[in-house]
């Protein structure tokens, strides 16, 4: 452990590190612990798996990445100042601000190789940087997968298979020595496109319309397709070895070529600091936190009202999962919201598990027990709930009304809507947000251009970013759709971040509730009556009048103040609840600060007079009535023709139309009937009756195993020092294994006085070990106490204190005094 030996592997490199910075690496890379490593040789095997790398190039910002690129085309080992070449160039060029880059990034690498170096991609010293080999397998060039930066493979590679004479045609056209060794030649070749006075030379001679195919070759891709017959310009190219051969077809620009022509730049524009991201407006702070309380209120009121909208049992779920276009469009509707903000509102509340299917054979959508409780919550704590629930959720309501991978329509709460990256870019994209002065509104391109920087991997794959301002791709979408559906909650407010947004990333809900509470308005125990049969609420209410004003009355507009209208059907639908003429009548008298229009009181009175007056029960569905003169009316009504009705007696009518239908009929022709028991009770139907069985909202769907805790790595990294230390452990007498490594024999007597004194001198030994199932191991073991036949010891091996009955050991060996070195 003392020495200063370079490491020669990465397992190597990895046994070198610290607790710390091996707690770092599975920190960044959690997949290395499912399961958790057995010791660093494994460790360090898993770290170099192409699933593995692969994901941890993924979470790479770009300069990050544009280093591993530049290491996955330079020599292995490259020395640092290599390195620092292919990013900054060899100074040759004029290129305007190249000063500036190369100060940049001279400043930003040595933090780009440390994340390189804490993700084990990178090991070694600076003056032999090695890449992992998967990685480099992953980003080095071929015709198959051309480099992220554009390079093609070197002379060496490009020549090889390349026979003699054609190499000494190459030399002799480009004014070099003739050399009968194919090694020197190549090297020859190598020298010359590497050396910038005679490369110079070279192309002096070159035609211009050579030079032009080189222009389109150099950044990439370096591959070209030629005719059996090629022009003079690509036949120049091709005799002096600029353009090597890699089929009869195909051509290619060789590395070190390029890398002339690009003045030694791997990347025609490396990028080591992070975009900016650009203001639009700066507004006062107060403003935007009154701004986004007023808006998340209404998407309080929202949700409360699709809710209220699905309370006696929502639409139904489709047989393939979700809710129908028809049954969105309608819930859109009544919400008075375009459809995919409607979608979202529908998601949301499902994802706070507000809404769920209530698991009966006709399956719907209904509210859930929890709705109840969140509707009981004061106004600030139902915030953070929906926004905690909207910052955790996976499922994405942007993407309904598109189409998955096979062409199939995707509905709102439906299945395949959960995308894992939508969690992390949501509140990746509150935190660039936060990092802006209270009150300044961001620019979205610019948002958008700080994602795709840091994780360029998953924005626009190894061929580099996309386009300015293209939304194609999924975070990028999400990320879009993260900035409405913030407005939208009130996170935001008029395009700036909240405080109590800002409160709940930093801080938790309960100081974000703290912090809105005081912008809320509190709610209102009274209304305002108009003689024009409307109510007119100044504010939000409490809610117990909120719910018996819905069912007396019809929401006619919403906004600051809600009004109400009074008709006869929400008269009507009052008294089917069960209230009678004149509760309606105390109610309204109780909670008006105006006076009962006298119309509204006639209005109540002339339903409640009509009301009941005629009994809907089943025969399949009767009408009785006391008053022979309204039966009589109806039966002379055209329009109860589909009704099929005939008279049973002077006060009963039957009917062929089920009781439902019967009574929805009569009220359409003016009638004010109830329905009524078996027995002759009047029925009493009382609105939010449907309810599903306790629910749980849907589980996130994770984007890779999740964060470990700091107790999971500590534990993880003693349990790979546990095995790394049993699996280096080195006996000192070699006469107790066989040449094939089998366990150690020792008699019974000789075990028991080796593990007594090391049980005596707090020593470490190595014993073989038959478990009760006849398994063979070799653990080593720091005896603590030997009595009644049993050893008792820290096993390294386990990274636990177990007790061993000693006849299962089949021998015992001392550690040489190194091993734990």
């Amino acid at each position: 452990m003392g020495t200063t030996t370079p490491p020669r592997t990465l397992a190597e490199a990895l046994r070198t590190r610290g607790d710390d910075s091996l707690a770092g690496l599975l920190r960044a890379r959690p997949d290395l612990l499912s399961p958790v490593p057995s010791d660093i040789t494994q460790l360090a095997t898993r770290a170099g798996t192409r699933a593995s790398v692969v994901r941890a190039l993924e979470h790479l910002d770009r300069f990050a990445l544009q280093t591993a690129e530049a290491l996955a085309v330079a020599p292995d080992p490259a020395p640092y100042d290599t390195l620092l070449a292919l990013l900054t160039g060899d100074g040759q060029d004029d290129g305007e601000g190249r000063d500036d880059a190369g100060a940049a990034i001279t400043a930003a690498l040595p933090g780009a190789l440390a994340t390189l170096r804490e993700q084990a991609l990178v090991w070694g010293e600076d003056t032999a940087l090695r890449l992992v080999r998967t990685a480099r397998e992953l980003l080095a060039p071929s015709p198959q997968h051309p480099s992220p930066t554009g390079l093609g493979p070197t002379v060496s590679e490009a020549t090889a298979g390349m026979s003699p004479g054609r190499l000494q045609e190459i030399l002799a056209a480009a004014g070099l020595p003739a050399t009968h060794d194919p090694v020197s030649a190549v090297a020859a070749l190598t020298g010359l496109f590497t050396d910038r006075s005679l490369m110079a030379e070279l192309l002096d001679t070159a035609p211009v319309e050579a030079l032009a195919v080189l222009d389109r070759l150099v950044w990439g891709p370096p591959y070209g397709e030629v005719t059996p017959n090629p022009t003079p310009p690509v036949q120049w190219l091709r005799d002096r070895g600029l353009l090597l051969p890699v089929s009869t077809r195909t051509v290619v620009l060789p590395r070190e070529a390029a890398l002339h022509l690009r003045a030694g730049r791997a990347h025609r524009v490396p990028e080591p600091v992070a975009p900016a991201l650009a203001v639009t407006a700066e507004r006062d702070p107060q403003a935007v936190d009154r701004a986004a309380a007023s808006q998340g209120f209404m998407a309080l009121s929202t949700v409360e009202e699709l809710l209220k909208l699905w309370d006696g049992g929502g639409p139904a779920i489709l047989r393939a999962g979700g809710l129908s276009v028809r049954d969105l469009k309608r819930a859109a509707g009544a919400l008075d919201v375009p459809e995919p903000v409607a979608a979202f509102w529908i998601e949301l509340a499902y994802a706070a598990g507000l809404l769920a299917s209530d698991g009966e054979t006709d399956e719907r959508y209904a509210p859930t027990p929890a709705s109840d409780e969140w509707l009981d919550l004061p106004a600030q704590d139902r915030w953070t709930h929906l926004v905690g629930a909207w910052l955790a959720a996976t499922r994405t309501a942007g993407l309904v009304g598109g189409q998955d991978s096979k062409g199939r329509a995707l509905s709102a709460l439906g299945p395949d809507l959960d995308r894992s990256a939508a969690p992390e870019v949501r509140r990746r994209i509150l935190t660039l947000f936060a990092t802006l002065p209270p009150g300044s509104a961001a620019d979205p391109q610019t948002l958008l251009a700080r994602l795709r920087w840091e994780r360029p991997l998953r924005t626009g794959g190894p061929g580099g970013p996309p386009a300015p301002g293209d939304a194609s791709d999924l975070r990028s979408r999400i990320a879009l759709w993260t900035v409405n559906e913030a407005e939208l909650l009130g996170v935001t407010g008029r395009g700036a971040l909240s405080s109590q947004a800002r409160a709940l990333l930093d801080e938790g809900p309960d100081e974000a509730a703290a912090r809105l509470a005081p912008l809320i308005p509190e709610p209102l125990d009274h209304v305002l009556l108009q003689a024009d049969l409307t109510a007119v609420a100044p504010g939000p209410l409490e809610r117990p009048l909120a719910d018996m004003l819905s069912v007396l009355a019809d929401i006619e507009s919403k906004g600051g103040a809600t009004v109400y209208r009074f008709t006869p059907g929400s008269v009507r639908r009052a008294l089917d609840a069960g209230r009678a003429a004149t509760d309606l009548h105390a109610f309204l008298a109780t909670h008006s600060r105006t006076p009962v229009p006298q119309p509204l009181s006639y209005l109540i009175d002339d339903v409640a007079r009509r009301h009941g007056h005629l009994r809907i029960g089943a025969a399949s569905a009767y009408v009785r009535c006391d008053d022979e003169a309204v039966l009589n009316e109806i039966l002379a009504d055209k329009r109860s023709a589909a009704l099929r009705l005939r008279r049973l007696a002077p006060t009963v009518l039957a009917a062929q139309a089920d009781p439902g239908a019967l009574l929805e009929g009569l009220r359409e022709m003016g009638y004010a009937p109830a329905a009524e028991s078996a027995e002759g009770d009047v029925l009493i139907t009382r609105a939010g009756a449907r309810r599903t069985p306790p629910r749980t909202p849907p589980v996130p769907v994770p984007e890779g195993p999740p964060v470990p805790d700091a107790t999971l790595l500590a534990a993880a990294v003693r349990a790979v020092r546990a095995g790394d230390t049993a699996a280096r452990a080195v006996h000192k007498d070699a006469t107790t294994t066989s040449a094939t490594g089998a366990l150690p024999r020792t008699t019974p007597a000789e075990t028991l006085a080796t593990v007594q004194a090391a049980a005596m001198t707090g020593s470490a030994v190595w014993i073989g070990y038959v478990n009760a199932d006849g398994a063979a191991s070799q653990r080593v073991i720091a005896p603590v106490k030997v009595e009644g036949g049993f050893v008792t010891a820290y096993d390294h091996t386990a990274d636990e204190v177990r007790t061993y009955p000693l006849h299962r050991i089949t021998g015992v060996a001392e550690l040489a005094d190194d091993a734990a070195e």
